[in-house]
């Protein structure tokens, strides 16, 4: 489950964004917005293999689930936990920081980096409609569009396809 920060007029409660000095609903001049954390309550299903099954069966009998603001929580970390603890592990797996290939920046691993490694590599073996909306609904995302995101087209793929284009013969001139 996701958290997310807003910021809200602490009048009238209207959301408001970074930039505002004013509240557009009811006007007030805004010296400091009250912030609100919403929850999303979007569930989802995810396969696990059998033996990570198993392990977090046998996690949970010994005792590892923790009630955390009144909620049973299975790890009980938070965000900034879990990016600590993957890049941990990264480290001690001896993995290589992450290049960039557009800009050369190099990054640590992230529980994000991996998310996307995922992404790109789902799409690289299965790009069609099908796959799509199926990486959709296993990453989350309410928006086809965020998903397409993954969807990189190579200057080589781009080339092929224009070329496939004009090997059919069509001429838009009628030729």
């Amino acid at each position: 489950m996701k958290s997310r920060i807003q910021l809200a007029c602490p009048d009238c409660k209207a959301r408001l964004g970074k930039s505002h000095t004013f509240c557009p609903k009811c006007g007030l001049k805004i010296d400091k917005a009250v912030t609100r954390e919403q929850e999303h309550r979007r569930m989802r299903t995810l396969p696990l293999s059998r033996d990570s099954l198993e392990l977090l069966a046998e996690y949970i009998q010994r005792g590892g689930v923790i009630k955390k603001k009144g909620q049973s929580q299975i790890f009980g970390i938070d965000r900034h936990r879990a990016w600590q603890i993957v890049k941990e592990c990264a480290e001690r797996a001896r993995l290589p920081r992450l290049v960039n290939p557009e800009s050369g920046k190099k990054h640590n691993v992230s529980p994000h980096k991996l998310r996307d490694a995922f992404a790109t590599h789902a799409v690289k073996l299965d790009d069609s409609g099908d796959g799509l909306r199926l990486l959709q609904e296993h990453l989350g995302h309410k928006s086809f569009n965020t998903t397409a995101k993954y969807r990189k087209v190579a200057g080589d793929e781009l080339k092929g396809w224009y070329n496939k284009l004009w090997q059919q013969g069509y001429m838009p001139d009628g030729r």
